[in-house]
């Protein structure tokens, strides 16, 4: 997947993106690999996407980070940032996997599911 977009919208904008994708799937066209990520009230979509989480995001969109990486160059908190990526997980704009540290245990590495996330509110 190349793009995400996050956007506010109500339940007809939602029900048009999903005519005009499966329109242009009939039509035998392939799909442009974009996934949109729709909250109807702006206020809940800027809450997810907190100045903490977007640090967050940006992070790991420049390359996959452990979470103990993450905890240091952001400057937080452990469980602040689990708890966060726990949620940016739940809404599919990252992806965790655990990889086995030789002599260390387990380390958990993050990603960003997209190379680029746009954000899109729409107010009134």
């Amino acid at each position: 997947m190349t793009k995400v977009v996050v956007r506010s919208g109500d339940v007809a904008g939602f029900f048009a993106r999903a005519r005009k994708a499966a329109h242009t799937a009939d039509m035998g066209r392939s799909l442009d690999g974009t996934v949109t990520l729709a909250f109807e009230d702006p206020q809940i979509m800027f809450t997810v996407l907190s100045e903490a989480r977007r640090r967050l995001m940006r992070e790991v969109m420049q390359e996959p980070k452990t979470i103990t990486e993450l905890t240091r160059c952001l400057h937080r908190n452990r469980s602040a940032v689990t708890k966060d990526l726990g949620l940016l997980e739940r809404k599919g704009l990252i992806v965790s996997r655990r990889q086995i540290n030789p002599g260390h245990g387990i380390q958990k590495f993050v990603q960003a599911v997209a190379s680029r996330i746009e954000v899109v509110a729409i107010l009134g």
